[in-house]
């Protein structure tokens, strides 16, 4: 990774300071955090800033006309415009000559999913690029891995013990449903589109539970079967010589093996992972 000058570090630092500022003075906006890899420290010059602004909604202050109104080049969704749910909307700009993201992030509803967090509960919601889809915790992931620039957030103490034994199983749970029909109702068709695509979001799956076993947060899917350590899930996919029932099978081993080391880690600290 390309080591920054200091004129470079000190030019981004100004324009962080300048973006957070912006943000902040928005109306109702409570908190303004950095997220993605500038705040892991894993960012290159051509990074995206990824930042999020924490508002309160039943205030009915918060608005994306006030985003727009700060003239910046690019778009600003209507909330829930984009994702829906966990991802209630946002904007992406061009703001002096960096691409900059903005998500909203609902206070009472972050700390409404922090609670289920603690609690051991949470959801999985289809979002569009997101193979397995995206757990309502991901907003706990961000308040624990996020650079907080502005205001104050929640934070959660740690990985929560009851999120790490509920989610493993969940997680698993699905990607052996999405398996088991793979090999009963796509392989004996011949689909192999469907079968390859099935153990694609199984894997996806599997990895989340490998993640949630180990305690360490998860932001996105971009290294997710890295992390978990199931890149070889490529070589199965790809191969053209087994049948379709037995490609689903080898998927099914790779995956539940890593699943099973996973959950014989022993709880300690989490590794706070994006």
């Amino acid at each position: 990774m390309p080591v920054p000058t200091a004129d470079a570090a000190a030019a981004d630092a100004a324009f962080l300071d300048r973006l957070a500022d912006a943000l902040a003075a928005l109306p109702g906006v409570h908190a303004v955090a950095l997220g993605g890899s500038r705040a892991q420290g894993t960012h290159t010059p051509d990074s995206d800033w990824d930042t999020a602004v924490y508002y309160r909604g039943g205030e009915g202050l918060f608005a994306p006309r006030h985003l727009r109104a700060l003239g910046w080049e690019g778009e600003a969704t209507e909330i829930g415009g984009w994702g829906g749910g966990v991802f209630n909307g946002g904007g992406w700009f061009i703001v002096e000559g960096r691409r900059v993201d903005v998500h909203y992030r609902d206070l009472d509803d972050v700390e409404r999913v922090l609670a289920d967090a603690e609690a051991g509960r949470f959801r999985v919601e289809p979002l569009m690029f997101h193979l397995a889809g995206i757990p309502s915790y991901i907003v706990v992931a961000e308040l624990a891995v996020n650079r907080v620039l502005r205001g104050t957030m929640p934070k959660p103490d740690g990985y929560p013990a009851a999120l790490r034994a509920a989610a493993p199983d969940e997680w698993w749970g699905r990607a052996r449903i999405t398996l088991h029909y793979a090999r009963a109702g796509n392989a004996p068709k011949g689909g192999r589109t469907e079968v390859v695509g099935a153990v694609a979001v199984a894997a996806m799956s599997a990895a989340h539970a490998v993640l949630a076993a180990r305690g360490e947060w998860v932001t996105n899917e971009k290294r997710l079967l890295e992390r978990a350590g199931l890149r070889g899930i490529d070589a199965i996919v790809t191969d053209p010589g087994p049948g379709l029932a037995e490609l689903v099978d080898r998927a099914e081993e790779l995956l539940a093996a890593a699943v099973d080391d996973a959950r014989q880690t022993v709880p300690g600290e989490e590794v706070p992972k994006g």
